[in-house]
Order: C-alpha cells, then structure tokens, then sequence
C-alpha cells in the first residue's frame, strides 16, 4: 500500500447512521454533564463568595478518586457475563443514577459558611461522579468495539462528537441562564438548571443501552492463552483482585497508548484551562467588569465555537482518510494554536465583538481530538489483544477518559490558582489592576499554545498506520477462527 492508497470499508463493517446517531446520543450526555460541572462552578464564587483557589480546589479534588473508580469499572464492565452484555445494564442504571445526583448535588442550602460549601459540594461531587462512571465507562467501552474497520472508526466517532458537541452549543450559556430575572438569584437559577440537565440525563442517557446491540457478548477468550492477564477460570476475589491490577498495569505501560494519553491531556487541559479562565478576561478586561455582557458574549464566541466544530469534525474524519489520522491531528492542532494566539490581539475592550474571532480557529482543537483519539484507541485496543488475548476497551476507555478528567481536574485547579496569582480581586469588579490585566490575557493566550505544541511532538511517536492496523486485524482474525 503506497503513502496514498487506502482500504475500503466492507459492507459488513458499517454502522448505519441511525446507530451512530443512537450512539451518540451517550456523547450528548456525558459532554452536557461535564460542561456544566465546569461551567456552574462559578456559582461557588460568584453566588456564595467562594475563594477561586477554594473553587478550583473543590472541583479538582473529586476528579482524584475517578483514578480509582473508573478503571475498577473499566475492569468490570470487560468481564460482566450477562445475556444483556458487558455494557449495557450499567449504561442504563448509570444515566439514571448520574441525572438524579447531578440535579441533588446543585441544590445549595442557604446561610451557610464558604467552609460548608465545600465540603458540601466536595461530597456531593464525588458521589455524583460514582453515578456518571457508572453510565460513562461502559459507553465508551461499546463505541470501541462496535466496527472493526480502521476508517469506519474515525466515521463513528466523527458522528458521536459531533453530536457530545451540540452540548457545547447549549453550555457556554449556561451562567447567562442562571441570572434570569426569573430566578431569585443565581444560586437559585443553578438549582433549576441542574433540574433540567438531569431530566434530560435519564430519559436520552438510556437510549444506547436499549437500543445497540454488543459485539462481544462476552470477553472473547474462553481458555487463559499463555501470555493472558487473567485467568477466566479464576472465580475467586482474589483472582479478580489479581487481574484488575496486573491489566492495570499492562494497561499503563503500553507506550502507544500512552501516547495518545499524553497529548490529550496536553489539548485538552490547555483548552480547560482556559474555558474557567477566559470567562474573567472577557468580564474584566473586555467589558471592565459588567457581568451580563462579559457573560453574553462569552456565550456568543462558545456558540460560534461549537458550530465551527462541527464541520471540523467531518472535515478531520475526511482528512483522515487522505493523509492518515496522525497527520490529520497535526494539522488540525497547528490551526487551533494559531486561535488561542489570536486572543491576544482580538480580545480588545474597544472592539468586544473581535471576542469572536479566534473562536472557529480554536475549534480545530477539540473537533480532531476527540474524533481520532476514539479512533486511534480503538485501534490500540486491537494491538492489545494481539499481545494479552483479551479484550479490554474497557479498561482502556476508562483510563483515556480518567486522563481527560484529570485534564479538567488540573485546568479547574490551576485556573483557581492563577487568577489568584493574577492578584484578581472579585470585590474590585472593573477596577482590576493593569498587572491583573496583563497576566491573565498572558495566560489565557499563551498557555493553551504551548500545551498543544507539545502534544504534536507526543502523537508523532504513536505507532500504528493504517497498514499495521490492518494487519493486527487480519491476525486476530485468524486467531479467533482457529479458537
């Protein structure tokens, strides 16, 4: 195959649109989910008086316990024996748990102390995200596994990011929505969104579960080959206990997949990074401080970023196809970095509506992360059970995801840290200093720029080309018919 042929999907390894669609319906709910986490916060601060180191703090330090939780799941999820499959049972209980301590976790009691709070929303959060494991890691395992097919991979989860992204057409407006006039005050108005955003969690979270069927019914393996993890045999806890730790640890050792980990950490806490720290460089440095319009236009340039990213999904998932999901990324990353360096330039307090300028170049970022990186981890996963004789999406998916959490977990806390290093002040309002100015333009430029260079470098070591995936194919392939 030469640098610019391509294999062709067969017809066996399609998926029809209407499953990708239900598919990436899942999408819709875990992005909305994790927006409004990082979107709502700042009612912590500006509706309660929360210090936003305490803030970042707060939202960062739940994330710590997905280390845990989300590869224990990831474990269990690969090895459910059930005649409803590995995914789908929790797929189903985890939406319904997830929407119901979601809308639990924002209803805030008043007169309280900024020490209550965060205790308050630490516990809570850590319990609701034990729910949104629940839903999220097994979805994401079932994407994996549901074609075979080295580009019908990319197509899949070109739909269902485009789809997570519709969440973030509706997020950015999110802290507009939670200072209607309806509301008594904006506590009161995250209360009532949490509502709506939970509602909408159960009844749409559960369509995957009840209508996508598995293609693995079962791990594949039925006897231990000689280089397996685990034992299938081994029905003792002990066992279980032996075989989560030792896949863990294959798992985190497997250099390609650590590098796809790597730069998504990098693209996605840069952007995280600055989704909690724009919001305060618009407010304060583009409209002196007046909160409704810093809020309005923030979720206007949201807006016109998430409708660019759209057709940047479809456009990397078409790249791809050309020059290969590596090269596809680079190209999609260098233009996102061109638009986190226009900020410094377009965010003008003369000219508020330049706000929206660098926002479709920034688009570029996230539109090809998270369509390759599903792809590629798929692809891993094959390479996988090459090596161990298992399948193990879940595992792999919830460490990946476990690293975007972190991602946000680090952004959250180290957005908090910052604006505090930046000497911001919430009592002064507009009347910030020139030097608080200046470094959080600085920050909000520069350090998602950086962030994504580096993750060029880290995907460039990434291994597998379209020819070595297919070749892994062909050789599980053989494996499982002489089996």
């Amino acid at each position: 195959m030469s640098a610019q042929q391509h294999f062709e999907t067969a017809p066996e390894d399609k998926i029809s649109l209407s499953k990708k669609l239900i598919y990436g319906l899942g999408a819709f709910v875990n992005n909305i989910l994790a927006a409004a986490m990082g979107g709502m916060v700042v009612v912590l601060n500006l509706g309660l008086g929360m210090n936003p180191a305490l803030v970042g703090l707060v939202s960062a330090l739940p994330r710590l316990t997905d280390a845990i939780t989300d590869p224990l799941m990831g474990y269990i999820s690969d090895h459910t024996k059930s005649k409803w499959g590995r995914r789908r049972p929790y797929i189903f209980f985890g939406a319904i748990a997830a929407g119901v301590l979601f809308a639990l976790l924002w209803q805030f009691p008043r007169g309280y102390s900024e020490e209550f709070y965060f205790w308050f929303f630490l516990i809570g959060s850590i319990i609701f995200l034990l729910g949104h494991t629940l839903f999220a890691t097994p979805w994401v395992a079932l994407g994996y596994e549901l074609t075979p097919d080295y580009h019908e991979r990319t197509r899949l989860m070109a739909v269902q990011n485009a789809m997570g992204y519709v969440a973030y057409l509706v997020a950015p407006w999110f802290v507009w929505f939670m200072q209607l006039d309806s509301f008594d005050d904006i506590i009161d108005g995250a209360g009532w969104l949490a509502i709506i955003i939970a509602a909408f969690t159960v009844t749409v979270g559960v369509l995957p579960a009840l209508l996508l069927k598995e293609r693995f019914i079962v791990p594949p393996a039925g006897q231990p080959m000689p280089d397996s993890i685990s034992d299938p045999n081994d029905k003792s806890i002990k066992g279980a206990i032996k075989g989560f730790f030792k896949g863990f640890i294959v798992t985190l050792k497997f250099k390609p997949f650590l590098y796809l980990c790597a730069a998504t950490f990098l693209v996605f806490n840069g952007f995280q990074l600055v989704a909690s720290f724009q919001i305060y460089v618009i407010i304060y440095y583009v409209f002196g401080g007046d909160q409704s319009m810093g809020a309005e236009y923030f979720g206007w340039a949201g807006t016109v970023m998430a409708g660019t990213t759209f057709a940047v999904i479809f456009f990397v998932s078409w790249l791809s196809t050309k020059v290969g999901k590596k090269r596809a990324f680079y190209y999609a990353t260098a233009v996102s970095m061109v638009g986190y360096s226009l900020k410094w330039f377009f965010y003008h307090p003369d000219y508020p509506w330049l706000v929206l300028v660098p926002a479709p170049f920034m688009a570029f970022g996230l539109g090809a992360l998270f369509t390759l990186m599903g792809s590629m981890i798929a692809d891993v996963c094959d390479m996988d059970e090459l090596n161990t004789h298992e399948r193990r999406e879940g595992m792999y998916g919830s460490i990946f995801w476990w690293v975007v959490k972190l991602g946000m977990a680090v952004a959250l806390a180290g957005g908090g840290i910052l604006l505090n290093y930046t000497g911001f002040d919430v009592k002064l309002g507009g009347a910030q200093s020139e030097q608080t100015i200046y470094l959080m333009r600085i920050f909000d430029a520069f350090i998602p720029t950086l962030c994504s260079g580096i993750a060029i470098w880290m995907v460039y070591k990434y291994p597998i080309t379209e020819k070595k995936a297919l070749e892994i194919r062909e050789e599980l392939e053989r494996r499982r018919q002489a089996t």
